[in-house]
């Protein structure tokens, strides 16, 4: 029990966090239970059968090459990770009339990106014990968070806009970026000292995330 509840901490902590970040409209918490849920369950299987293709297509035969690296970091699981999420983002969240602003698509992009990192940090945390717990919460949970909230910004301002598409895209391309940067330098850590750049990184995505925060509330279609 304790190292499941350290597994699904900092998840709740992020999640309460944004939903007391959206001030001016809540959204329905039945909506947002669903979308944490579609993040814990589908985008996993999609995640799986993704995974399983682009591992084919980008075989990891050498943990040294740097190069394949890269293409594990940036291709075989970033890309394939946010594509999962982004897909229920879009065709379930963006779709929803509780989505009414554009603050809506960082707050339903986190249930997601939150449902899925609560079963992935379940399955860490069980498999490799509460020191992995504990790192995790600093570390892959509110990456995932800031990719969430990074996606979310242009989902949110794609949903109000005529570049439906690109905006849409250009969240997918931007979080997959901050989400390989981050695994890229966590995989070539055998090179020393070189995976300062995965924090580094994450502190880049936290405050931009912020930012990305302030702009929509200040621009929310309900804010008196």
């Amino acid at each position: 029990m304790s190292l499941l509840l350290l597994a699904i901490a900092p998840v709740f902590v992020i999640i309460i966090y944004i939903y007391f970040k959206d001030k001016y409209e809540k959204e329905p918490i039945g909506v947002l239970t669903k979308s944490f849920l579609l993040g814990a369950t589908v985008s996993i299987i999609l995640t799986v059968v993704f995974g399983f293709i682009a591992a084919r297509v980008f075989p990891l035969t050498d943990a040294k090459n740097v190069l394949q690296q890269f293409l594990q970091a940036f291709f075989v699981v970033a890309l394939v990770e946010e594509s999962s999420k982004y897909i229920i983002v879009k065709f379930y969240a963006q779709r929803n009339a509780a989505f009414n602003e554009p603050f809506d698509g960082i707050v339903y992009a986190v249930m997601v990106s939150m449902g899925f990192a609560a079963l992935e940090n379940v399955l860490y945390t069980f498999q490799h014990g509460a020191g992995t717990g504990l790192l995790r919460a600093f570390t892959a949970v509110p990456a995932h968070a800031t990719f969430g909230i990074l996606m979310g910004y242009f989902m949110g301002k794609a949903k109000f806009s005529n570049n439906r598409i690109t905006l849409n895209l250009l969240g997918l391309l931007l979080a997959t970026a901050f989400h390989g940067a981050y695994d890229f330098f966590l995989f070539i850590n055998f090179i020393p000292g070189i995976s300062i750049g995965a924090f580094i990184s994450l502190i880049i995505g936290i405050v931009l995330s912020n930012k990305a925060i302030k702009r929509h509330q200040n621009s929310s279609n309900f804010r008196v």
